[in-house]
């Protein structure tokens, strides 16, 4: 079976939502990251056999096609776009990681784009001519039955569940953001990041929603965002984002054809469901999944992990039941500080695994294994493990 190896990974810098990025339609932001891609390894667009990217609230239609178009890519370049919601950068990876191993391609970019600045208004179509049109928030993501709570609903949900206090909470986010700042002054993020060109001769390279200075003290001043008497604030909770980001994956027989020794192995990837009431628990059930296919292999020998931070809630639960040290997770700063940009987070959090366990690591003592997870709407979890060549 042929072997997926990770040979780029990059992103755009990440911009608040009616920001800095704010102008640019999604294929548009997505355009510099595939043409970087290539410029890293000095391959030839037309050597693609296939562009899968990840988008959770876009114009719908193929993002991915005409984002490869856009970029300069031949018109015999397919692209494909698919929809996990938060997942889906992650599930564009995995699923491109599978294509190579089933031998149906040997090179493959995948990744995920989203531009919430440029998203198109949601709107119910009446059911008569009498009806008034109605906007709508987000497709639903499972049957009323069950529930289908919103994000931040089910994230106070889980914070009480599993006994998240609030201090608990604020803390953590502190923690992102400072650890973000100190990623920003230390230039760790350079590497990755493709600097986005605007109108004239403006661009935008650093990732726009990191704070310097926020406290502990101005946190707990904030109200519950979402729930009288709730812990889960604007504070504790990722941003609205714009952002893109993708990764250059190869076969095992063209990565040696192309003379390199340095890249991530897709081990392995998997996901599971859970109750959709408590979807940010999820990726314990797919880390869980993911391990028991793994003989021998425990969450302690894992040296790296990326963890979606959409709410502080749901990522302290989950490292608490996997028993997973804080010191493994977002080394460079999570989504609380960085930002959230739905389709390319899980794609961000495989670039930023590649820059820290490839780029920055040459010693015998570098990171070997990298986990990549997130909790997503409807309760799923996707986890994702790579291995440094």
């Amino acid at each position: 079976m042929p072997t997926p190896l990770i040979i780029a990974a990059r992103r755009s810098p990440i911009g608040r939502a009616g920001r800095s990025l704010k102008t640019l339609p999604v294929e548009k932001l997505m355009v510099p990251v595939l043409q970087a891609l290539l410029a890293d390894v000095g391959l030839a667009a037309s050597r693609v056999d296939e562009v899968i990217l990840g988008n959770a609230v876009g114009v719908g239609g193929n993002i991915a096609r005409l984002a490869a178009l856009a970029a300069g890519f031949p018109v015999t370049v397919p692209g494909l776009t698919i929809d996990r919601q938060c997942g889906s950068g992650l599930e564009a990876i995995n699923l491109g990681a599978r294509l190579i191993q089933a031998g149906a391609v040997e090179v493959v970019i995948s990744g995920g784009v989203e531009s919430v600045s440029t998203a198109p208004w949601r709107v119910e179509k009446p059911k008569s001519l009498y009806e008034m049109p109605r906007f709508v928030n987000r497709a639903q993501f499972s049957p009323d039955g069950i529930g289908d709570p919103e994000m931040g609903i089910a994230a106070e949900n889980v914070a009480k569940k599993y006994g998240i206090s609030r201090d608990r909470q604020d803390q953590y986010a502190l923690r992102s953001h400072q650890k973000a700042i100190g990623s920003l002054r230390a230039g760790r993020f350079q590497p990755e990041i493709v600097p986005i060109g605007l109108a004239g001769a403006n661009q935008v390279d650093t990732d726009e929603c990191p704070r310097e200075d926020l406290t502990l003290q101005r946190l707990a001043k904030l109200p519950p965002a979402f729930q009288e008497g709730g812990t889960v604030t604007v504070g504790n909770a990722c941003p609205l984002n714009d952002g893109a980001a993708a990764v250059l994956m190869v076969s095992d027989r063209v990565f040696h054809h192309l003379g390199l020794t340095q890249g991530l192995r897709v081990v392995d990837t998997a996901a599971a469901g859970v109750d959709p009431n408590l979807l940010g628990i999820a990726p314990v059930a797919s880390t869980q999944k993911l391990l028991s296919r793994q003989p021998g292999l425990t969450i302690d020998q894992i040296d790296l992990v990326e963890f979606n931070e959409a709410f502080a809630a749901q990522v302290l639960a989950c490292l608490d039941e996997l028993e997973i040290p804080e010191a493994k997770v977002n080394v460079g700063g999570g989504a609380i500080a960085l930002g959230h940009p739905y389709g390319a987070s899980g794609a961000i959090l495989v670039t930023r695994l590649f820059t820290e366990m490839v780029r920055a690591s040459q010693t015998p003592q570098a990171p070997r294994l990298g986990l990549a997870t997130l909790g997503i709407a409807g309760g799923l979890g996707l986890s994702s493990l790579f291995e440094r060549l």
